[in-house]
């Protein structure tokens, strides 16, 4: 045999001895094979183009930051105002394990779904997890320590829940590692703190979860059906959602009878600036639905008013409650150490200051901003029981308390 023959015959061996390694290396690297788990039992292992996959579908009611297309084996959700001024939206294109991804696909993200595995860089998430029973798809979340949601503090303990922060302290080398099908976070707009981008970058399927841009109590609990839809779990969000809005709307029935309406105010003075939420903010519909007279009603913002502390004595000075105040207070004693002309509020004087700091864990994580947007109904009867007592004599406070 020639020389060249028999390099020849080398050279197609090496060749593939190669292919057959890149095949292999592919099958068990999950960052390089992209195609959905067939083995998952929720796949589907006989395609018919004509088939509806989706027999359970959600309805948008409150939220106005989201929609879905449905479509026979793929759903499109489209986020509509990820946040403050944002120029541009979100889609993302979840597509029926093991069913073939549409071709018009531009820019969105492909999801294939249900996902198996999930990283929340919010607190406000764990919540959905819990009451869709999937906690147990959940692999990291960005602080361990500030954690209240009961199904993940068990599942913390156990040494199963990673820490991989968020924003400008993202771990990405630990997420990528960790392989997660979903990651579910928010954005600001600040391209310096976001971590959404650095985590496209790596190749990570990402959806932003913009629940806090809503201007309703309801409208920022139903972002719960934004995270069923990635678990095809929309029955059961559907259920859910619909039994928090019928006992929110019970109890704000009850309110709306009342003839006198106690004059509140919020926030407290922050180096110089008192944040007060607009008239037209989640918090002041929540006012309004317990039957408050808040003094910023008028407002026409969604946002916080940046004030000072002459032009809150001038209008709240007189005002009946106080609610809101730092995290950190938890004494009337403590509050006039702090500025002894908090002192001259007849709220003060009177007694009448809440803080929504009850459900707070050793470690700081207040329930209020986690639990608390995903039940707005309890929130709102807290909110009646400080005002009209005799509304809901049989509730106990759950987000807050009262300062002595």
């Amino acid at each position: 045999m020639s020389t060249w023959r028999r390099s020849s015959k080398l050279i197609i061996f090496i060749i593939k001895i190669l292919i057959i390694s890149g095949l292999i290396i592919a099958c068990q690297n999950p960052r390089i094979n992209h195609q959905p788990n067939t083995t998952n039992a929720a796949c589907v292992q006989n395609y018919e183009a004509n088939r509806d996959y989706f027999s359970d579908k959600i309805t948008i009611t409150r939220a106005k930051g989201f929609s879905v297309e449905y479509h026979n084996n793929y759903k499109v959700i489209t986020i509509n105002n990820p946040w403050k001024g944002a120029k541009t939206g979100f889609k993302y294109i979840l597509v029926q394990c093991g069913t073939p991804a549409p071709s018009n696909i531009q820019d969105s993200q492909v999801i294939s779904v249900p996902v198996n595995s999930v990283i929340s860089l919010s607190t406000t998430h764990l919540p959905h997890l819990a009451k869709l029973g999937v906690v147990d798809k959940l692999l990291a979340v960005s602080d361990t320590k500030t954690v209240n949601t009961s199904e993940v503090v068990e599942k913390i303990k156990t040494g199963k829940i990673a820490n991989v922060g968020s924003n400008a302290s993202i771990n990405i080398e630990k997420i990528v590692e960790l392989n997660p099908e979903l990651i579910t976070t928010y954005g600001t707009g600040d391209v310096n703190n976001d971590s959404y981008l650095k985590l496209l970058e790596a190749g990570l399927k990402v959806a932003i979860n913009a629940e806090y841009m809503e201007d309703s109590p309801l409208g920022r609990s139903e972002w719960l059906k934004f995270t069923a839809l990635f678990f095809n779990q929309e029955k059961k969000a559907e259920q859910i959602f619909g039994e928090v809005a019928k006992r929110y709307e019970e109890v704000a029935t009850k309110a709306k009878a009342v003839k006198i309406r106690p004059r509140v105010f919020l926030g407290f003075n922050f180096k110089g600036t008192w944040y007060m939420p607009g008239g037209q903010s989640y918090t002041a519909k929540y006012l309004e639905d317990a039957g408050a007279n808040y003094l910023w009603s008028n407002d026409k913002s969604t946002g916080s008013l940046p004030l000072s502390f002459e032009v809150i004595i001038e209008r709240a000075s007189d005002a009946d409650y106080w609610l809101n105040l730092s995290q950190k207070w938890k004494e009337k004693k403590e509050i006039l150490a702090e500025d002894t002309r908090y002192g001259d509020f007849k709220a003060v004087k009177n007694g009448n200051i809440y803080n929504n700091n009850l459900r707070v864990n050793e470690n700081g994580g207040n329930d209020y901003w986690e639990g608390g947007i995903s039940n707005p109904d309890v929130v709102l009867s807290d909110f009646i029981k400080i005002f009209h007592p005799d509304i809901l004599p049989q509730h106990q406070l759950v987000f807050y308390r009262r300062v002595n």
